[in-house]
């Protein structure tokens, strides 16, 4: 059984409507995640989505270190951020085996946008933040990182770094996959990656219909 995971904080920019549209999109071109998990601190409730409770009160971006808990799912997990837009086939990115997406920015670094694990694989990138979440929210916690946001993807990357575990990346596994969002194309997909301040509900089209569930 594959599983779509997704966090959502509240207080943020993201609210159920965003979770509600991943998981419609994901019902549609990737029906292969048989399961989609979100862990949030609202009142979640949203058809074909399970919502199970944040367990700690890390801010912002630092609540998706939550996704890597023991016991959340068995067999693929794939972390999606909410973001994201599913275009077209996207059964690939169920596929086992640990694999994450680049970051878009910093070449050769894992982006936490889209990270792919099996089980508990990961469990000790959540036990490490949680054992000291003070210090890895600390910028400098991870050692210098060239022109990027201390955040969430900092750390994981250290820390798959530092047990020589590093993944391969989603865009070199699966050739195609991996569409990075452009006002310019046409025909956008498989899996469409919002950068920086862009994002679906301000995208042209097709995009933001596919967004909203209402392309053909």
């Amino acid at each position: 059984m594959a599983t779509l995971l997704t966090v959502l904080r509240g207080g943020g920019r993201y609210d159920a409507l965003w979770v509600e549209r991943l998981a419609r999109g994901t019902r549609r071109f990737a029906p292969a995640f048989t399961r989609i998990l979100c862990l949030t601190d609202m009142d979640l409730r949203v058809e074909g989505v399970e919502a199970v409770p944040l367990r700690h009160d890390w801010p912002v971006w630092w609540s998706k270190m939550e996704a890597f808990r023991p016991g959340l799912a068995t067999g693929t997990t794939v972390l999606c951020d909410l973001d994201t837009v599913f275009a077209g086939d996207a059964s690939a990115l169920a596929e086992p085996g640990l694999c994450a997406m680049e970051d878009y920015f910093l070449k050769g670094r894992v982006s936490t946008a889209l990270l792919r694990w099996e089980g508990d694989e990961l469990r000790r990138l959540y036990e490490t933040f949680a054992a000291e979440p003070e210090r890895w929210m600390q910028p400098g916690s991870c050692g210098a990182v060239p022109n990027s946001v201390h955040g969430d993807q900092v750390v994981v990357d250290h820390l798959l770094r530092r047990e020589d575990r590093v993944p391969p990346f989603l865009q070199a596994r699966h050739p195609g996959l991996l569409d990075f969002y452009d006002p310019a194309t046409e025909r956008p997909g498989p899996v469409v990656i919002f950068i920086g301040q862009s994002k679906p509900d301000l995208a042209g089209e097709p995009v933001a219909s596919l967004w909203r569930g209402e392309a053909a």
